[in-house]
């Protein structure tokens, strides 16, 4: 059973690492190296991404509601989404995804799609997602997210990636990406939870509550933040970090 430490640790790395283009499966493997955390049970897991979801509809509710009113922003997102699930949905049914969870590949992941984040972020802005975010543009970003399903490349870090190559502001590709997480996110906690109904083997308890809540807090910062960061200066940071701790990974690997 994970105990309330471990739980904010859990809902820190989640909603942190979930939003920013850092990688959350490369800092969930560092920190399973020192903390047990294999008893993490399903629940709780989807008790995470449910708050990461809860903060980022939050965040933008306002922008949600008028996708209401404008459906084909609403059509583009979905259009976005799409390339990801029936591969995603072949790699966990299969197991393959299992064999892409060991530290090398993702060392070399982080460091790979950090310098191509750096190299995307030198791209001029030209679009803005008001304008230029059409059904191909969302295709391509959609396309891009595929390859966050390799360990260590991240989502949100990839997808910014495809929306800087493609001339938007970091702004509007952090957007889009932020939109974009919306549906993968339902997915992965509609996923969960029948999979929490076939199993029959979880009951709402107070850690999970304990998740939910930390979760969506420290996620809800993390997209204020970043925003406002990208605003004002460029992704540099965050592509020293990656470099940084692809170094430690791969020092663990090999020596």
């Amino acid at each position: 059973m994970l105990s309330s430490i471990e739980i904010l640790i859990l809902a820190l790395i989640q909603g942190v690492s979930e939003f920013l283009p850092i990688s959350s499966a490369a800092h969930f493997v560092l920190i399973s190296r020192y903390y047990e955390f294999n008893n993490q049970n399903l629940l709780i897991d989807i008790c995470l991404h449910l708050g990461s979801l809860i903060a980022i509809i939050f965040y933008f509710r306002k922008d949600l509601y008028n996708f209401i009113q404008n459906k084909k922003f609403l059509i583009k997102i979905l259009i976005g989404t799409i390339p990801i699930i029936p591969v995603g949905y072949v790699l966990y049914q299969t197991g393959l995804i299992n064999h892409l969870r060991n530290l090398e590949i993702i060392g070399w992941t982080t460091l790979i799609f950090g310098i191509i984040l750096y190299i995307s972020d030198k791209t001029k802005s030209n679009k803005n997602i008001i304008t230029g975010f059409t059904n191909k543009s969302a295709i391509i970003i959609g396309l891009f997210q595929i390859i966050s399903l390799i360990p260590g490349v991240s989502r949100s870090g990839i997808t910014i990636t495809s929306g800087r190559f493609l001339g938007f502001s970091r702004f509007d590709s952090a957007k889009i990406s932020f939109f974009l997480s919306i549906p993968t996110l339902a997915a992965a906690s509609v996923l969960g939870i029948y999979n929490i109904y076939k199993v029959e083997s979880a009951e709402l308890n107070f850690l999970a509550i304990i998740a939910v809540i930390f979760s969506s807090i420290f996620s809800y910062f993390t997209i204020a933040l970043f925003l406002n960061y990208i605003r004002k200066f460029n992704l540099n940071v965050f592509v020293i970090y990656r470099i940084f701790l692809s170094l430690l990974i791969l020092f663990i690997v090999y020596l």
